[in-house]
């Protein structure tokens, strides 16, 4: 009789270490162990060694020299620039003097009729309001001021930015190569564009559009380019097998079905243009920003809000048109819609010549209500009751202090402490988990590329900042954003508040925390956390509502509890989402932790600042630099592949 003997027992491999992630994290470590022994033997002090540096002052220098002797002679200046600029100038101008030919009630009825038309009475009353508040705070010149910069450079943004996305769209070598251009031009702060578009144009009107164009453009290219390849390809072979040309393709077929997408774009073009048009104001922009920056250099608080407020009514109201507009899009005309349209202009025209009759073109001195007295009186008792001094909590400047004290130099200290190769080492680890190698390789150049502009540790300090900041936004907006998830009522109460926060431009925060936390690094990370967390609890939110509900109900019928949903299903389900809010968090918050060296928040901000303000071009433009690398290392670190987030998905 045969016996059967068992085999003996195989040993099974951890389940974790069969995980991709593990496997990159274990190829890595081989590298390292080979890698990092020649490094530290070579480079023993652990700072970015200066042979590996590139001294790009002279010959910035030498450029900015050039371009400042020949700005008057050259022909590429007389012929080109030259003539560019006095467009700019007479567009910006004859849209100006046309609004107050037509004076503040016949601006305000052309809004409000305009919305009107759009999206109904409610917002129609919105925008009245908007416009009539502009003028009792004794902003209506600057208003117009900013307003005729608005109407010019989003023309030509939107132009740009079409004729890029249908290159882009309609060709995929053309998209290869516009697309690490549109990525370059979105993670690089609105900041950084200035200096450059100054050294040629000067300060004033010209360089501002321009800067404000080559910043909003990106967007709108995307979102045509978005629009234009994911057409409906059954309609476009429908029509190309009528025997239509391509041009007739384009036209009937293509562009309409992306019709939606280019009114996001330029709804996005708006906000991203009003935003660049107040931070123009630091190279002579004028407008409503102008007063911004000149109140906020005075640390005029009350000057600084009085302007403020009125840019934030003009980003709503520009921000609900567009967007109603959008919603429109492939409804049934209404009846006699046209009539309408004729009927809402006659009024404007009924409006404005009667104004013009009654002598009333300019908004009346004696309906201002100045509010920059009692708002200072108000930041006066801020400073002197919760500035400092409270009793257990502390005042606002001990949490400043605390926060510098404890979170930013420690942490400033220990990236800077870290040897260069380690940086690059954890960088590796980070985008090639989430990424592929060539992400890594990406994030990795990027920051080496720091080290090769000689500002390795101002970026560090830099980076610093961001990722305090970055750490304070997620856990604020993931908790705020999983609450109202789970709460419709409180969904609902967050709603205007998060839509007023995400279309103020950056400038303005910068008011409120220079009056609660004065100058320095904390309320410049301050100003980046309130700046950011809107889009993190939006799509927080957003990711977690779009969690398959069958999954949720299959894990009720096996009695989970809510936590245990929350844990188990919702989250990594919507993990994508959750990735992309991390994402767009660091974006965000680079941003405005730039724009905090104006509020003292030194490292690559202060640079830039300092390089804007004396025309120094070789650390102007070489502190620009370091924040697109930077932010484009942070970019590829938190934004995985296409196909890793179908995966996870």
């Amino acid at each position: 009789m045969a016996t059967i003997t068992a085999s003996p027992p195989r040993v099974g491999v951890p389940a974790f270490l069969k995980h991709r992630a593990v496997h990159k994290l274990l190829l890595l470590a081989v590298a390292a162990a080979i890698l990092v022994p020649l490094a530290n033997a070579r480079w023993a002090s652990g700072s970015w060694p200066g042979a590996l540096t590139v001294d790009f002052s002279q010959p910035l220098a030498k450029a900015s020299d050039w371009i400042i002797d020949n700005r008057d002679s050259h022909p590429l200046f007389l012929y080109f620039f030259g003539h560019v600029s006095n467009v700019v100038v007479i567009a910006v101008r004859a849209v100006y003097l046309t609004l107050l030919a037509v004076g503040w009630a016949g601006v305000t009825a052309l809004g409000a009729l305009v919305a009107w038309r759009v999206a109904g009475v409610k917002l129609a009353l919105g925008t009245a309001a908007a416009f009539l508040a502009c003028g009792l705070l004794g902003m209506w010149v600057p208003t117009m001021q900013t307003l005729a910069l608005m109407v010019v450079a989003v023309l030509a943004s939107v132009l740009v930015g079409v004729v890029l996305g249908l290159a882009a769209g309609l060709s995929d070598r053309m998209d290869r190569v516009l697309r690490p251009v549109l990525d370059t031009m979105q993670v690089l702060p609105a900041f950084a564009y200035l200096l450059p578009v100054v050294l040629i144009f000067g300060i004033g009107v010209p360089a501002a559009v321009l800067a404000t164009v080559i910043y909003a453009a990106p967007p709108m290219a995307r979102l045509t380019s978005l629009g234009l390849r994911g057409a409906d390809q059954g309609v476009l072979e429908a029509v190309e097998s009528l025997g239509s040309t391509a041009r007739q393709r384009l036209l009937t077929a293509r562009i309409p079905l992306a019709r939606k997408e280019l009114l996001l774009g330029v709804n996005q073009t708006i906000m991203m243009a009003l935003s660049m048009a107040v931070i123009a104001a630091v190279i002579g922009a004028g407008g409503l920003g102008d007063r911004v920056y000149q109140a906020l250099a005075s640390v005029d608080v009350g000057a600084a809000l009085a302007a403020g407020i009125p840019i934030v009514l003009l980003a709503v109201v520009l921000d609900r048109v567009t967007g109603a507009a959008g919603e429109k899009l492939g409804a049934e005309p209404e009846p006699n819609s046209g009539r309408g349209w004729l009927y809402a202009l006659a009024g404007v025209v009924v409006v404005a010549v009667a104004g013009r009759l009654a002598g009333r073109l300019d908004w009346p001195e004696s309906w201002v209500v100045g509010i920059a007295e009692p708002v200072n009186r108000a930041v006066d008792w801020m400073t002197a009751h919760l500035y400092s001094g409270v009793p257990v909590v502390g005042g606002t400047a001990d949490w400043a202090g605390h926060f510098t004290t404890w979170v930013l130099d420690p942490m400033r200290s220990g990236l800077q402490a870290l040897p260069w190769w380690g940086v690059l080492l954890i960088v590796a680890a980070l985008a090639w988990v989430i990424g592929t190698w060539r992400t890594a390789l990406t994030a990795v150049l990027a920051m080496a590329a720091i080290g090769v502009l000689g500002v390795w540790k101002p970026s560090l300090d830099t980076l610093s900042q961001v990722l305090a900041a970055v750490a304070v936004t997620l856990v604020v907006g993931f908790a705020v954003g999983i609450a109202a998830a789970r709460s419709d009522r409180l969904e609902r109460a967050l709603r205007p508040v998060l839509d007023v926060f995400q279309t103020m431009p950056q400038f303005v925060y910068l008011i409120p925390v220079v009056a609660l936390f004065g100058v320095g690094r904390a309320p410049a990370v301050a100003a980046a956390i309130v700046y950011a967390l809107p889009a993190v609890v939006r799509i927080t939110t957003q990711g977690l509502r779009q969690v398959d509900p069958a999954a949720l109900e299959s894990s009720s019928s096996l009695g989970a509890t809510s936590w245990q949903q929350l844990r188990q299903v919702q989250l990594p389900l919507a993990r994508p989402a959750l990735l992309l809010a991390v994402n767009q968090g660091l974006v965000l918050v680079l941003a405005v932790v730039v724009i905090g060296g104006l509020v003292g928040g030194g490292a690559l901000g202060y640079d830039v600042v300092f390089g804007l303000a004396q025309g120094d071009l070789a650390t102007g433009l070489v502190a620009g630099g370091a924040i697109v690398c930077l932010g484009l290392m942070l970019d590829r670190v938190t934004q995985p592949t296409e196909r890793r987030a179908k995966k996870g998905a």
